[in-house]
Formats: C-alpha cells, sequence, structure tokens
C-alpha cells in the first residue's frame, strides 16, 4: 500500500507509511465474511505493523520504496493509527492467529502513552474495540480511561463546547473516544459529554442539509469559516463517530449525520461532486473550490471503503427494521 498517487498512478517516490497501513488493517479487520484475499491483506498489513513496531512499543512511520525506515520510532499519530488497527483486528478479525499477534502488539503499544490528544484518541479508540471483545482487559480500560483525559471535557458556551478553541482534524474521534469511554467505562457523565460534543460538531459541519467538513486550515471562534480544503478521512471520521453513536445510544438521530456522511462521497457536497473515480474504484484527495483534488491516494481510498462499510450497515439495518404499526 503506497502512500501517495498521481491520479491513480502509484507514486513510489513516496515510499510506505504506518499510518495508512494501520488503516488498511481497521478496514479489513471490520469485514464481518472477508473473501481469501482480504485475509491475505490483513495478514501483510499485520506484518508490516508489526516489524514498524519498535521494542518499547512506538512505531516507525515512513518507509521508502527500498524497505529503509526513514524515522525513529515515536509516539505521535502513527502510534495512534497503528494501536486502532491492531486493537480492531484483535478483537474482529475473523482469524484466530491474526486476533492473537494483533494483541500481543497491541499490548506492546499499550503500556506507552502519547502527550498528543489525537494520538492517544486514535489509540483510545483501538482499546475500545479491545474492550468491547473482551470488557474485562485491564490494559484497555486503562488506555481508554487515560485518552478521554486527555481529550478533555466540553466547554458551557453553546456557541463553541469543544474542549480545544480550534476544529483541525480528526475532530470526531475525539468525540468518539469520550463516547466509547464512557459506555464502556460505565461512565453516564462521560457519555453524555461526548454525545454532547459530537451532535455540537455535526451542527457545525451541516452547510444546506449536507455535510460540509472542517477543512485543512481548521475553525476557530470568531473567524472566517473556509470550507476547502475537505478531506475524505474527515467524512469518514464523522461516519465511524454516528455509527459509535448510534450503536451506543439506538438513537436513530444519528443515522442522518451518518448519512450525510456517505452522501458527501456521492456528490452531496459543497460543491455536488462525486468524490470516486468510478472507473479506478479510488477516492479523490480532497474537495476544493474548483471540485475535487483527482489524486487517488491510500488514505482517501480507505476513507471511502470505511464509509462505504456502515452505509452496507445502514442499509441492512434500515432493511430489517420493522416498518410502522408493526411490532
Amino acid at each position: 500500500m503506497l502512500e501517495h498517487a498521481r491520479n491513480a498512478i502509484a507514486r513510489r517516490e513516496h515510499g510506505y507509511c504506518v499510518d495508512d497501513v494501520a488503516r488498511g488493517l481497521l478496514v479489513v479487520a471490520r469485514e464481518p465474511k472477508p473473501a481469501p484475499d482480504v485475509l491475505r491483506a490483513a495478514e501483510r498489513y499485520l506484518a508490516f505493523l508489526t516489524h514498524a513496531q519498535g521494542a518499547d512499543g512506538a512505531f516507525h512511520n515512513r518507509m521508502s520504496y527500498d524497505r529503509r525506515w526513514q524515522d525513529e520510532p515515536t509516539l505521535g499519530d502513527c502510534w495512534g493509527r497503528a494501536l486502532w488497527g491492531l486493537g480492531t483486528a484483535a478483537a474482529r478479525s475473523t482469524s484466530g492467529w491474526i486476533r492473537r499477534e494483533a494483541l500481543i502488539a497491541f499490548r506492546l503499544g499499550a503500556a506507552r502513552r502519547s502527550t498528543w490528544p489525537r494520538a492517544m484518541a486514535f489509540a483510545g479508540l483501538g482499546a475500545a474495540e479491545v474492550l468491547r471483545a473482551d470488557p474485562h482487559d485491564p490494559v484497555a480500560a486503562e488506555l481508554l480511561g487515560d485518552a478521554a483525559t486527555v481529550i478533555g471535557l466540553p466547554g458551557s458556551d453553546p456557541a463553541w463546547v469543544w474542549p480545544d478553541r480550534e476544529l483541525t482534524y480528526s475532530n470526531p474521534a475525539l468525540a468518539e473516544v469520550l463516547i466509547a469511554a464512557g459506555d464502556l467505562l460505565g461512565d453516564e457523565a462521560l457519555l453524555g459529554d461526548g454525545l454532547r460534543m459530537l451532535s455540537w460538531l455535526c451542527d457545525q459541519q451541516e452547510q444546506h442539509g449536507h455535510l460540509s467538513c472542517v477543512p485543512v486550515g481548521g475553525w476557530r471562534p470568531g473567524a472566517v469559516r473556509h470550507r476547502y480544503d475537505q478531506q475524505p478521512i474527515e467524512a469518514a471520521a464523522t461516519a465511524d463517530a454516528c455509527a459509535t453513536a448510534a450503536a451506543v445510544t439506538g438513537d436513530e438521530r444519528w443515522d442522518a449525520p451518518l448519512f450525510q456522511s456517505i452522501a458527501w462521497f456521492l456528490g452531496d457536497n459543497d460543491t455536488g461532486s462525486v468524490m470516486y473515480d468510478g472507473e479506478t474504484c479510488g477516492c479523490y484527495d480532497g474537495l476544493t473550490a474548483d471540485g475535487p483534488n483527482l489524486n487517488q491516494g491510500a488514505e482517501s481510498t480507505l476513507a471511502l471503503v470505511s464509509t462505504l462499510q456502515h452505509a452496507r450497515t445502514l442499509a441492512i439495518r434500515s432493511a430489517t427494521r420493522p416498518s410502522g404499526g408493526q411490532a
């Protein structure tokens, strides 16, 4: 899985990235009935992540095309995303040996803590997956609780409830961690805080009835809100968080922002642009004022796939939901 592309042609000179391989492992681990080629992909992604992990649990992030690491292991976003992917594989993979090996690597990394809130959020989401599979796992429970603490709680100002004075990237993941921690650790107040954060964020990102993601430049209170460059990963993160909120609460109101996240890829966005290439099945890298950035990198394509997984689940749930008047 190469990180960057020029249109749909892989740019080998940019090499590989743990962030994207972790996303790949997460997506394939979510498949309830994986085909043999999907399981083979899971094996490759897991092998790459375990190779990237240092003896102290930290992770390299970038590898050149000639298979040489370009950095030292850190506890940045790559650490958090790796634990998210490993935790998901440990909890959900249909392969017993993948679950076992992923859990070993997860526990090694989960012994560490990052100073970056988003890295902790990603790691916390991996811990939540492990806890859903084993509610008595103390390593996952401690990591999830620490992640929620680092993120902080929403403020009292209804105009800006976010814990930080800026919305940057992967914002929905912060709310999702609080929702997961509140649910899995039995903290009703924390669950309510996470739901309030996500509800506020969804309201901020809604523009004329469709999703308008926080762009690369971010949003700040009192400043002009620029709408571009929007990233597919932000729409996917919104879908993830809304799907978690729906699963935890059973409240159908989360279906609307989840559907908006799906529809963003299909053209219901600020420029009315379909965000995937029907010929290559890749996803475009960003939404600009002039339409899509036509490059189709790994991050964006995986964002599309993960969101379509939620679309499939939503469609199945809608098809099996009793119609009005029926028991």
